[in-house]
């Protein structure tokens, strides 16, 4: 439905499986698609076959809790592709299930360095090429829990509520610069490890990777041109 032809789109946590759907979605569209990760092998990181047409344009290696690891992954992304157009962050991580005086600190500050630290170095990197060509597209993943507290996940849910604070905050800064920034808002994922934790669970209400990858891309063209600061829930029937 959309076409990426030549368009440069960095894709972070390149071997998880909203991240392999993504960087194969973009691939299929056109896109030259950039795969980080924290060890730079597609084949073996991404299951993206390098024989085929989902080989990816370059692979890089990236620390996102690392400033400096991020801002070289930037400048070599610009020094071999020339600029960067979009930007699809689909780091973080989940831990729930304890109540606020059971959370321990480090659960809390586990939550909040992968789910929003990252979000947050990774747009600080990337802005200012997107500020020289005049345009770019930011696309962070959030989830349900953000929108509203709920018992035993107050690590998780404050620290997805605060990429999506972020991203808002991002689109008032930077949507009069050509520059869209928004997020999405998953239910369950449809993964084997969320299949192994809950094996009695009716899959067929949960979300495919492929179909959150159709939003992305809508998010990333220019169909979307007039969206800003937007947490658009794909929820599925969960």
């Amino acid at each position: 439905m959309f076409d990426f032809k030549e368009r440069v789109v960095i894709v972070t946590g390149a071997s998880g499986n909203m991240g392999r759907a993504v960087a194969r979605a973009f691939r299929e569209a056109g896109a030259r698609v950039v795969l980080v990760d924290r060890v730079a092998e597609p084949s073996a990181g991404t299951n993206l076959d390098p024989g085929s047409h989902d080989r990816p344009s370059l692979a890089q290696a990236a620390d996102l809790n690392d400033p400096a690891s991020v801002e070289r992954m930037v400048e070599e992304v610009i020094r071999v592709m020339g600029r960067i157009d979009v930007l699809v962050n689909t780091v973080g991580g989940y831990r729930a299930g304890s109540p606020v005086h059971q959370t321990t600190l480090e659960v809390w500050d586990r939550m909040m360095t992968l789910n929003a630290r990252t979000a947050f170095i990774v747009s600080h990197a990337v802005i200012p090429e997107m500020l020289r060509q005049g345009s770019g597209k930011i696309i962070h993943i959030a989830a349900r829990p953000g929108l509203a507290g709920a018992a035993n996940a107050a690590a998780y849910s404050a620290s997805k509520a605060a990429v999506i604070r972020l991203t808002e905050s991002l689109s008032a800064e930077m949507r009069h610069s050509g520059i869209n920034v928004n997020c999405v808002v998953p239910g369950t994922l449809d993964t084997p490890q969320n299949r192994e934790a809950m094996p009695d669970a009716d899959t067929r209400r949960w979300v495919a990777p492929e179909s959150l990858a159709d939003v992305i891309l809508f998010l990333a063209s220019s169909a979307a041109r007039d969206v800003h600061g937007a947490s658009i829930p794909v929820l599925g029937r969960s």
